[in-house]
């Protein structure tokens, strides 16, 4: 091989991990920046504008002590050229007209020419140290992930290496692109459910029905040595959480336990209910006053050592190195969780086997019905179908044009007319012009005006304008509910097939 094809590898890693690191770093619910050692702003993610407002945050290249009074600048930059002087977080006061009183300011070194700083208000976080937790690992991402997202880009390269030189056969090789790129979106989607901004769909489902239905998987997964046995309680038990992300969490720990048992043993999974009058500590975990709903994951396997029980929900702590083990699962298992307002107790002995309960508060039901089941107003899908027959244009904008030339390819199969423009104001001129189309689907990040600032500047001109806005990072990042102004929402990255299917869903709404 090339010494080019080397140093494009590389390229491709490199922008590859900034590209990961850079996606978890912007979807983190903590005020955080990143500078570099002279003090100069590099990046700055939307938690920090939120709250810093109305204090205008520097822009990438200026001085970031630039964000607080001159008074505390001298200091600040004390404290770039020393991160290490202090051994907390440090109180230091906005420029112009920002929150009352100081911000608790602490710099993180990330590498040898970068720091991260972590902004927050002086009150009391209770979950302060677990977002320092998540912060110091997010420091780590670059290096913690890149063993397995480099053997992604590696059997991509090569796959398409094979494709161009008629080494291998076309078809194969292009399987061999799109199951990396999709492992390579899952582990994304791992790294932001541990960080509490994964986007969920929750619904209202019998707990009962979820451990029936995900059992029937269960046992093609675990094997002939692992009996499985699952006790339900009464029906009519509720809880709201996404369904597709409780089967991850059971499958989840369902694999972990079976990985404890390499000579075969039990697993058991048990509904039930509980109401808690006071808060209780249950294994070291503090239970709400609440009722509850609880499902229970045990095995009989080896057990948990102490020292290990207390990493298990680290991000990027794993005892199956060897097997490829990322060391997510937990950790993603816990912010799930979390995010649908349940808890999570462990209790392990060595040799006595492991019990994991999720603790999920109980809904009063009924469960909703199955998405495609709901009742259609009398008149409405004649409506929808005179609507979606319309010859109206999609008018479609992305800044990255090479997405944009496939994004109007694809949407080329629904039968209408698609304009293309590659920044919102190409957009609205199109629409000031007198253009007039059926959707506006638009990526949410791009320079000068985002996407969700265009649907409602486009709807200034035409009330009513159906909307669909695509992005990398996810919905719940966004200073917005979507859903209350009735703009659809496609997580990247999605196969042109879904783009399509999203569009026409959204057309006949």
């Amino acid at each position: 091989m090339s010494e080019g094809f080397f140093a494009g590898l590389r390229r491709s890693r490199s922008a590859a991990n900034e590209a990961m690191y850079q996606a978890a770093f912007m979807a983190q619910p903590e005020a955080a920046a990143l500078l570099d050692r002279q003090g100069l702003l590099r990046m700055a993610n939307p938690a920090l504008h939120r709250l810093c407002a109305p204090t205008p945050v520097p822009e990438p290249g200026e001085p970031l002590a630039l964000l607080f009074s001159p008074e505390a600048r001298e200091a600040f930059a004390e404290l770039v050229e020393r991160p290490d002087m202090a051994a907390g977080p440090l109180p230091f006061p906005l420029a112009g007209p920002g929150p009352a009183g100081p911000m608790l300011a602490q710099l993180l070194p990330v590498s040898e020419g970068l720091l991260m700083l972590r902004l927050a208000r002086p009150e009391p976080q209770p979950e302060a140290s677990e977002d320092a937790e998540r912060l110091q690992a997010l420091g780590e991402l670059a290096g913690g992930i890149a063993h397995d997202f480099n053997n992604l880009l590696t059997g991509i390269l090569g796959a398409v290496a094979a494709a161009r030189d008629g080494s291998g056969e076309i078809a194969t090789e292009l399987t061999q692109v799109e199951a990396g790129a999709r492992r390579g979106a899952a582990l994304v989607a791992q790294l932001l459910a541990f960080a509490r901004r994964q986007r969920l769909e929750p619904r209202v489902i019998a707990i009962n029905s979820a451990v029936e239905h995900i059992g029937e998987l269960l046992r093609r997964v675990l094997g002939r040595r692992i009996e499985l046995t699952i006790a339900l309680d009464e029906p009519g038990r509720c809880v709201r959480i996404d369904p597709a992300k409780l089967d991850q969490v059971i499958v989840n720990l369902a694999i972990n336990a079976r990985d404890a048992m390499p000579q075969g043993g039990c697993l058991s999974l048990t509904t039930a209910h509980a109401t808690v009058l006071r808060t209780e500590m249950v294994s070291g975990v503090a239970i709400p006053p609440g009722r509850w709903v609880t499902l229970e994951v045990a095995d009989t396997g080896q057990g948990i050592p102490p020292e290990v029980l207390s990493r298990i929900f680290e991000p990027f702590f794993t005892t199956k190195r060897d097997r490829g083990g990322t060391g997510l699962g937990l950790a993603s298992v816990l912010g799930i969780v979390r995010q649908s307002g349940g808890v999570m107790t462990v209790q392990s002995e060595p040799g006595q086997g492991t019990r994991m309960t999720l603790w999920l508060p109980r809904h009063p039901g009924p469960p909703d019905p199955e998405p495609g089941t709901v009742a259609v107003p009398p008149g409405a899908l004649g409506r929808a179908t005179a609507e979606a027959d319309s010859t109206a244009p999609i008018l479609l904008i992305d800044d990255e044009a090479p997405l944009l030339r496939l994004a109007i390819r694809s949407l080329g199969q629904l039968g209408r007319p698609v304009e293309g423009a590659e920044d919102a104001m190409e957009a609205l001129d199109a629409i000031d012009a007198g253009l007039r189309p059926a959707i506006l689907v638009s990526d949410v990040s791009m320079p000068g005006m985002d996407g969700l600032s265009l649907v409602r500047a486009a709807r200034e001109r035409l009330p009513g304008l159906r909307a669909l806005l695509v992005s990398g990072y996810a919905e719940a990042t966004l200073d917005a509910d979507l859903s209350a102004e009735g703009i659809a929402f496609l997580a990247k990255p999605f196969a042109p097939a879904e783009l399509v299917a999203a569009v026409k869903a959204a057309l006949e709404r």
